[in-house]
């Protein structure tokens, strides 16, 4: 998730202040990732210096606000035409903590996937609950993120049933 371009998408819709920037991310986003307000105008200033976005007239409180140029619909129409990388990966601590078990032989790593299962199933169950109330026309960012989430966390079950075949044919030898 890139914050330069979370905020050169905000502003193609219209002018705004940082304030209102850094609200109209966390609503779209369902306030699952809060945004600091000087990472906002941080931005702002940076995206400013690379000219694609510059000060707009002052709104009714006074506020500075920002508007996008050419050059930032451009940058902005890249970002969406260019698939994530995923490389390199994240440092993912579920996986470091199962591959420092293995490794060290320190814990034992079938209560580390035992444990780690109840708690991803529970949040599977938590968020099912959160898709069923969600109103498909009302709330589809919010619905988009939920079912994402729920996708992450199966693929996160679908990781701890290999590690355990990979454990228990190691046993066995």
């Amino acid at each position: 998730m890139t914050v330069k371009n979370s905020l050169l998408a905000i502003l193609s819709q219209e002018p705004t202040h940082g304030y209102g920037l850094k609200s109209a991310f966390e609503e779209t986003t369902s306030g699952t990732w809060p945004l600091n307000v000087g990472q906002v105008y941080q931005t702002l200033n940076r995206l400013e210096r690379d000219g694609l976005v510059e000060t707009g007239p002052v709104d009714d409180s006074t506020r500075q606000t920002w508007q996008i140029t050419q050059a930032g619909r451009d940058a902005l129409g890249g970002w969406y035409g260019e698939p994530v990388a995923a490389d390199p990966p994240i440092r993912d601590e579920l996986a470091i903590k199962v591959l420092l078990a293995v490794a060290t032989d320190e814990a034992d790593i079938s209560d580390i996937l035992t444990t780690q299962r109840t708690a991803t199933m529970e949040r599977i169950q938590e968020l099912t609950r959160h898709k069923r109330k969600a109103d498909p026309d009302a709330e589809l960012p919010w619905l988009l993120l939920v079912e994402a989430l729920i996708l992450k966390a199966e693929a996160e079950v679908k990781w701890l049933d290999l590690c355990e075949a990979h454990l228990a044919r190691r046993t066995k030898r």
